[in-house]
């Protein structure tokens, strides 16, 4: 049988009655998770670019953005999918690679206010969605991820399944939104050279795809129908070595929405192990920076491809250099939001321990690798002591899991340039959404934000 198809069937019989309890109230933890990072993003730089070229090309007052204001549903698909994407704080699935809420969210959160669907619907759509992405994600790592960005190939999938769910489409018009969006799915890495808005365009464009796709479908537009496995199809084209099996194994027997993980520090999850090795390191003896001989990093071929960065110049560039990370998390001991900045980017402490700061390859956790992301650092002093650490999971994974509690925390701090009356708000709605008869509840927090402003980005 033909893969669409069979995601098509799961999509088409997977109701809102099927899911858990546990899948509806974790589910409804990625949205708060969704909306801390996309709130925290609104204002950078990249999303003021989008933000203004979506303002100049206008559009229909059918979603509301997260900069404030409406515009058409693909659009703030575009947007909102951009924004949560930019301070390195957005879920993550270790097994595909894939940032699935910076995807799968904003395109599901702009057919079900356009629509004014409830709250149910919603989540079953945005669990389908996760569930896409991650088992094609799944079936093309970790080959697909040397050249491909996972979060903007595969998160095509997931968000033209979420929204052909939310549209109720039927399984031939999802066999064809899959074909559309698998033929829009892009996203190379190459941007990470020289830190290029390209990261933030992969999920906007890959929401605004998925979104794309099911319009279309619903109109009777086609697309390929072997768009995965076919001869010229995702998986021959994009990876080469892939597991169809993937896909269908346990496929409506279990919600890999349940196997997302959970950033704490606002860098690239390849540097998370190392961090939370030197906190803890950080919390449990003073050790003086003049006192470090050097510092060896072991970990997985796969994380020095993406943050092998021993000379970072830019704030940037320093969330993706596991040398920087590393030294930062044991100079500052910490390594969220506020740690990343101009200052510490150019902190004497931090670059003389950066500069200290050794990566290898270590076979055995390499092997170990996409199913465990794991480290070791050695610690040798001038004294000739070593402290030596290792972890096979980052906080926030399910083996390392971080606390509902934990989650509502960060949203708030993510959160506060909202008035803090606003935040808790969102907070108590995301939680209890299964109650809700839309989601306009959510959404007029931002209808009325301060628009940002444009007229420097307009040409």
């Amino acid at each position: 049988m033909e893969l669409s198809k069979i995601i098509a069937n799961y999509v088409k019989v997977t109701s809102y009655d099927r899911l858990p309890e546990e899948v509806v109230d974790f589910t409804k933890q990625c949205i708060l998770d969704y909306f801390g990072s996309a709130i925290a993003g609104s204002e950078e730089e990249p999303i003021r670019i989008i933000d203004a070229y979506v303002s100049e090309m206008g559009g229909s007052q059918q979603a509301t953005l997260i900069t404030g204001g409406k515009t058409s549903v693909t659009q703030a698909a575009f947007v909102n999918g951009a924004s949560s994407h930019i301070v390195e704080l957005d879920d993550i699935h270790k097994a595909s690679i894939i940032h699935a809420a910076t995807v799968v969210i904003p395109a599901a959160f702009a057919i079900a206010e356009w629509k004014h669907l409830s709250g149910k619907a919603l989540i079953t759509a945005i669990a389908i969605g996760y569930e896409v992405c991650y088992r094609i994600g799944e079936a093309v790592t970790p080959s697909h991820y040397y050249y491909w960005h996972n979060t903007a190939t595969c998160g095509n999938f997931g968000a033209a399944a979420a929204v052909a769910k939310l549209l109720d489409l039927n399984e031939e018009q999802i066999i064809h939104a899959l074909g559309s969006a698998g033929t829009q799915a892009a996203g190379l890495w190459e941007f990470i050279e020289d830190g290029a808005m390209s990261k933030q365009l992969h999920p906007g464009k890959a929401a605004m795809n998925g979104v794309i796709s099911s319009l279309l479908a619903e109109k009777g537009f086609t697309g390929a129908r072997k768009i995965l496995e076919g001869n010229r199809g995702f998986f021959n084209a994009m990876s080469e070595n892939y597991d169809e099996s993937l896909i269908t194994k346990g496929l409506g027997e279990q919600f890999k929405i349940m196997e997302n993980g959970f950033k704490i520090h606002a860098s690239c999850r390849h540097t998370h192990h190392a961090m939370d090795l030197m906190i803890n390191l950080k919390k449990k003896k003073a050790i003086e920076v003049e006192s470090i001989q050097k510092v060896v990093v072991k970990t997985y071929q796969v994380a020095l491809n993406i943050t092998d960065n021993n000379n970072p110049i830019t704030e940037y560039a320093a969330k993706f250099s596991i040398q920087f990370c590393t030294a930062l998390a044991l100079v500052k001991g910490e390594g969220g939001l506020n740690a990343f900045n101009e200052k510490t980017l150019w902190d004497q402490n931090v670059r003389s321990v950066m500069e200290k700061v050794e990566v290898q390859v270590d076979p055995t956790i390499d092997k170990n690798y996409p199913e465990k992301w794991g480290a070791i650092i050695e610690v040798i002093l001038k004294t000739g002591e070593k402290i030596t650490m290792e972890t096979d999971f980052p906080k926030g994974d399910p083996e390392n899991p971080v606390t509902r509690e934990n989650l509502i925390a960060k949203f708030l701090e993510l959160s506060k340039g909202l008035p803090t009356v606003e935040s808790e708000s969102i907070v108590n709605l995301v939680m209890t959404l299964e109650t809700r008869e839309s989601v306009d509840d959510i959404m007029k927090f931002f209808q009325e934000m301060p628009l940002l402003e444009k007229s420097n980005y307009l040409s």
